[in-house]
């Protein structure tokens, strides 16, 4: 089990797909607010607009993933990647537009891509032996913290130095350049007969793996805590708030180097309790930042906290793995991606409506009280989950066995029919 699994051409190829569809989306939030700041209330117009391109993530992402077909994914992924480019372009093209107009292209580039990275994500496992699942994961989220190091940069020389609505028409071209690579992967992935098991919907198998969800939802949490109160903590510590960037950036890089360590080895535990442990640390890292006043302090705390944030996404993503039949993850993936952005959102609002009335490092504490919550509910949950399976499978050992027993004192039915099948 190595990194030299996941190297390939195809995967390469993948690479380059999954920047394309991906960079937009970490691009998206600041562009939309520099692209309309300069008007009158701009900076409320661009929060806006940030606000009705998650709701478009939010709401398209389940909708959307759960429509996606293993075999024939392609068409689906390349069909939204073209819309999401579609809002960008218009974004870009028409800046000064009706507010209703400009809000309405920010839900299209939101929700038309939403399914994009649960697609993409089954389709890179499909790309590697089964063996090798994890590091393909591992790989992934490097892919993905790079990527969200570099666009705010991009996004702020750009807009600044060059143009506010270059920004939204480079993501259009970097997404339509990911809808021409579709092209270059297979059509899609291996199903799975377990999938539609007692004839049970898809809705219903998706249901069943809530506890990984409302533990995603909390990891992303935290996230929404370091970086939408870190410039009022610093203002409060009386560090220059410039200082906000690089502490990010810093927390970004050590979130690439955990996702690579964690790919390195097999850990013990089950995952469930993985993940706990990380939450656990991640929580205590994220107090230390709110308690710390020096800035060496703050950047050490964001730093462990990044080192641990990819290990707990990927746990995340493992569990559900294993939660899922292999037709079932990218409408899963989905599902997850809307948890984690449904976390994300909710965390940011607590902790913008507390900043009202306490200091910044009482926001946080309030917040990371709300991610251990969450967490708990998920671990249980989980645990729960595991236990029902275990009991499931002791019965059905007991039932096989009583049968062999009867099968021995009188002959089999006539056609080795079972007449219960139907249970």
């Amino acid at each position: 089990m190595s990194y030299r699994d996941v190297a390939s051409q195809q995967v390469l190829t993948w690479a380059c797909v999954a920047i394309g569809a991906r960079m937009p989306v970490a691009m998206a939030p600041l562009a939309l607010v520099f692209l309309v700041r300069e008007r009158p209330g701009g900076y409320s117009l661009g929060a806006a607009l940030a606000a009705a391109y998650v709701i478009g993530e939010i709401l398209g992402a389940p909708v959307l993933g759960m429509r996606l077909k293993p075999d024939r994914a392609r068409p689906h992924l390349a069909a939204g990647l073209a819309a999401g480019a579609a809002g960008f372009a218009g974004l870009g093209l028409l800046p000064t537009a009706h507010p209703v107009i400009l809000a309405a292209f920010a839900f299209l580039a939101g929700a038309g891509p939403s399914a994009a990275p649960g697609g993409l994500r089954t389709l890179l496992t499909s790309l590697v032996p089964a063996r090798a699942a994890t590091q393909a994961l591992s790989f992934e989220s490097m892919l993905t913290f790079g990527v969200w190091a570099l666009s705010p940069a991009a996004v702020t020389g750009l807009a600044l130095g060059v143009a506010p609505w270059l920004p939204p028409l480079l993501e259009a071209a970097l997404m339509a350049s990911s809808v021409a690579g579709l092209w270059l992967l297979p059509a899609g992935w291996a199903a799975d007969a377990r999938e539609d098991e007692e004839g049970t919907s898809r809705l219903r198998v998706l249901t069943r793996a809530w506890p990984v969800y409302v533990t995603g939802a909390a990891s992303l949490s935290l996230l929404a805590l370091a970086e939408l109160v870190l410039p009022a903590l610093l203002e409060q510590r009386g560090i220059g708030v410039g200082w906000s960037g690089p502490l990010l950036t810093v927390m970004s890089v050590t979130s690439a180097v955990g996702a690579f360590l964690y790919g390195l080895r097999s850990w013990p535990g089950r995952l469930r309790t993985r993940s706990l442990v990380l939450m656990c640390g991640m929580s205590a890292a994220l107090i230390l930042l709110a308690l710390i006043p020096a800035a060496p302090g703050v950047a050490a705390a964001l730093a462990v906290a990044g080192l641990l944030q990819s290990g707990a996404m990927l746990t995340r993503n493992l569990s559900l793995r294993e939660a899922l039949p292999p037709g079932a993850l990218a409408a899963g993936y989905s599902v997850m991606y809307a948890a984690v952005g449904a976390g994300y959102a909710a965390t940011g609002s607590l902790a913008g409506a507390l900043l009202d009335v306490v200091a910044p490092s009482t926001a946080i504490l309030a917040g990371v009280a709300l991610t251990l919550v969450l967490t708990a509910i998920g671990w249980w949950g989980e645990r729960r989950a595991e236990a029902r399976a275990g009991g499931s499978a002791g019965d059905a050992d007991t039932a096989v066995a009583l049968g062999a027993a009867a099968g021995a004192e009188r002959p089999p039915v006539r056609g080795g029919g079972d007449p219960e099948r139907r249970l």
